[in-house]
């Protein structure tokens, strides 16, 4: 799908999408409780049919009407399930270690993309543990049980392995020990984790860079909601740096996800042209590199898990942002983008990447342009353009 959208100033009042990071997790638990549960905020993004694929394919019942799930039952392992992740690099990776604990064989499905993302943390694991694995262009073959154990993991990778290791050690007829090797990364996601799994029931101890996980734990059931997402929201706070006048609904101000640092650095991002590092939110990278070249620039730096995204950010917002007139300079661990866009003189490309296509339609509004590949915005956030024309942006489908 092709969108193309005028120059408009977006103005009014919106609600923030739910945010998916709560929602993976809070899925995720309430399937690991034993009695009924309900998730209240669950978009019908391809993120979250994702997950709830995943449930289904380990037993979990469940009902959804529009946007609370019913959790009916905890998870069932029939033999050898299948598991489609989509393309998503949370499900993916929070449910491995999760299957490993219930099933001796399973087999997970994902774009090929998905699939480049890496995995090598887990299959160190894999063979530290004697667990068989088969790797494709668009599968995952898994043949073992994930055994108590002390794992180092590296902390500047990807913290969801963290995440899913988590989740599932809990489970375990014996404690481990999981100790980051490395700085970590992205700590508000693994904060998020840790948040969640409390409120469940389930006791983690953290000493500095080492969490303590007792064995034979087990998760109580809660009827929850997922917070407003920061990471979305960023999208449509955007508007408010370069003229528009927007207020966004339903996200808490003393959250502890990461991206609600986006506030923040769009003040800098309107008012001068600092320095930012992305290291700890590099899914505010598409945005933040749009903001930059429509305002005074920036130079912007640990951007290197942008490459391993649902795209390669860096290179797909620089080949995007010169289309606009922008001059953008690429190095192995930073940008610097000099301020100044013009209307684009060809379609403009989405990457098949939910972010990019988002940050390219905030700076279509201040000079027009048309989009190809929109319907990547459906991974997390399918209702992103009728949002934008509630808020007074005059945009086509084609």
């Amino acid at each position: 799908m092709n969108v193309s959208l005028q120059r408009a100033k977006a103005r009014g009042t919106i609600t923030a999408p739910p945010s998916k990071s709560y929602a993976h997790r809070l899925l995720i638990a309430s399937a690991l409780a034993r009695g009924k549960g309900t998730v209240d905020g669950i978009a019908s993004s391809q993120d979250m049919k994702a997950t709830l694929n995943c449930l289904s394919a380990l037993g979990v019942e469940y009902e959804k009407k529009e946007k609370t799930v019913f959790i009916n039952s905890g998870i069932s392992v029939s033999k050898n399930p299948t598991l489609d992740c989509l393309e998503s690099g949370s499900t993916l990776r929070f449910f491995i270690p999760i299957a490993l604990v219930f099933a001796t064989e399973c087999r997970f499905l994902g774009t090929e993309r998905l699939m480049s993302r890496g995995l090598e943390v887990y299959f160190d694991i894999f063979k530290s543990q004697g667990i068989e694995y088969a790797q494709g262009k668009n599968y995952l073959e898994i043949k073992g049980k994930l055994k108590p154990s002390a794992f180092k993991v590296r902390g500047d990778i990807s913290s969801q392995f963290i995440t899913g290791l988590l989740f599932a050690l809990p489970l375990l007829n014996g404690d481990s020990i999981i100790e980051i090797t490395t700085p970590l990364e992205s700590g508000a996601y693994v904060d998020i984790t840790l948040e969640v799994l409390k409120d469940y029931g389930i006791e983690i101890q953290r000493q500095d860079n080492l969490f303590l996980i007792k064995g034979n734990q087990e998760y109580k059931s809660l009827c929850v909601k997922a917070e407003g997402d920061a990471s979305n929201s960023a999208f449509l706070d955007a508007f408010n740096v370069i003229g528009g006048d927007v207020s966004v609904l339903g996200l808490n101000e003393s959250t502890i996800q990461g991206d609600y640092v986006y506030k923040k650095l769009f003040e800098e991002l309107k008012n001068t042209t600092p320095t930012i590092d992305l290291s700890n939110c590099p899914d505010l990278g598409p945005i933040t590199f749009a903001l930059a070249s429509a305002c005074n620039g920036a130079t912007i730096t640990g951007i290197r898990r942008l490459r391993i995204k649902e795209s390669d950010r860096v290179e797909a917002m620089a080949t995007e942002l010169r289309k606009l007139g922008c001059k953008i300079d690429v190095f192995e661990n930073s940008v610097v983008i000099k301020g100044g866009i013009n209307p684009p003189k060809e379609t403009l490309c989405g990457h098949n990447d939910h972010r990019i296509v988002m940050a390219l339609s905030v700076l279509c509004t201040l000079v027009g342009g048309e989009i190809e590949g929109c319907e990547a915005v459906n991974k997390s956030y399918p209702h992103f353009f009728e949002d934008l024309e509630r808020l007074g942006i005059p945009l086509e489908r084609k």
